[in-house]
């Protein structure tokens, strides 16, 4: 079994979203990972000796999964920072 490839479930052991589930979307090289998290949806780079692998796999493509196996909302990966800001400068 590959633990380092694309769909590959995890859970982030360090950093600012430790504890939450995670899915590695792409491989940047043989330390590093780009993945998204259910605390923090945008990809990031992140490296492999932060996660603990798990035995499941998602289909990174398809949102609806990606979002259930996340534990999160399908339209979280929807949201585009730059509106979020647009928004509170606006109320300002």
């Amino acid at each position: 079994m590959a633990l380092i490839e694309e769909g590959r479930v995890c859970i982030k052991k360090n950093g600012r979203d430790a504890g939450s589930k995670a899915a590695i979307t792409k491989i940047v090289d043989s330390k590093f990972v780009m993945v998204v998290t259910g605390i923090r949806p945008k990809e990031r780079k992140c490296n492999v000796a932060h996660l603990e692998f798990l035995p499941d796999k998602v289909d990174i493509k398809n949102r609806s999964a990606l979002a259930k196996i996340l534990e999160i909302e399908e339209a979280t990966f929807d949201k585009k920072p730059t509106q979020e800001k647009k928004a509170k400068s606006e109320k300002k």
